[in-house]
């Protein structure tokens, strides 16, 4: 079974083609899974009126992305767990291609084509942009974990449940588990258009105006979480969701 779990915020202008890119990969007993952080615009009535019942929907109250993820990922049933922002747009045979690279690993990152409001190319790779590549100390010193293009094991999500406080992105720290715990791999194959906007809740793909003292602060708390959890091995079970 596969779980696909959404953050929304706001996203009625965009909400409807994520899912309509979403749902035609899924099986029927499949799950989507909307944890809403309290939008004031029609993305619950957008998101109902599809109608599908593989669509769960959650509410929250301004609990911000990191937490109204962790909503959303408290509630998957899956054996496999695909992140998903409202934004963006899935490619045809995404999910097929990230089952298959699951096989042999426990994380998979894709390359995604980096997009503007209107879907025009910015950027045709995310990784070459970022610098985006496996190993823990590479990726603590710059993230390239991209939620909206990351899947898991459900060995992965155990481990990563719950969020410690004050994390600064939850990819960041699901990702860091994973190559703590696992393995984890960045497949070189481009599997969605990511849309940057003026709207994204998440700063990916540009440049950060956060001051240097809260980054290394972000980086400090990173690593002391990483290692006082109680280690534990993600085996790599094969899934066939």
């Amino acid at each position: 079974m596969i779980s696909v779990c959404v953050a929304t915020y706001n996203g009625a202008r965009y909400v409807l083609a994520q899912l309509q890119s979403v749902l035609p990969q899924l099986a029927a007993d499949d799950e989507v899974i909307v944890a809403d952080d309290g939008s004031t615009d029609a993305t619950r009535e957008v998101v109902k009126g599809i109608g599908d019942p593989r669509i769960l929907w959650l509410e929250s109250s301004r609990v911000g992305v990191v937490r109204n993820f962790e909503h959303a990922l408290r509630h998957a049933r899956g054996d496999v767990i695909f992140l998903c922002d409202q934004d963006d747009i899935w490619l045809p045979d995404k999910v097929q291609r990230v089952l298959r690279a699951l096989h042999e690993t426990n994380l998979v990152v894709t390359d995604c084509r980096v997009v503007d409001d209107a879907l025009n190319e910015l950027h045709p790779s995310f990784f070459r942009l970022n610098g985006s590549g496996v190993g823990l100390f590479r990726n603590l010193a710059k993230n390239g974990y991209l939620g909206c293009c990351m899947a898991m094991q459900r060995s992965v999500l155990e481990a990563a449940l719950p969020f410690p406080e004050g994390i600064a992105m939850h990819d960041w720290w699901i990702g860091l588990v994973a190559e703590r715990m696992g393995r984890v791999h960045f497949l070189n194959e481009t599997l969605s258009l990511y849309r940057r906007h003026g709207g994204n809740a998440s700063p990916a793909a540009t440049r950060s105006n956060v001051p240097l003292g809260t980054r290394l602060r972000w980086r400090v708390d990173m690593v002391r979480h990483l290692f006082t959890r109680r280690p534990r091995s993600i085996v790599t079970e094969r899934s066939d969701a």
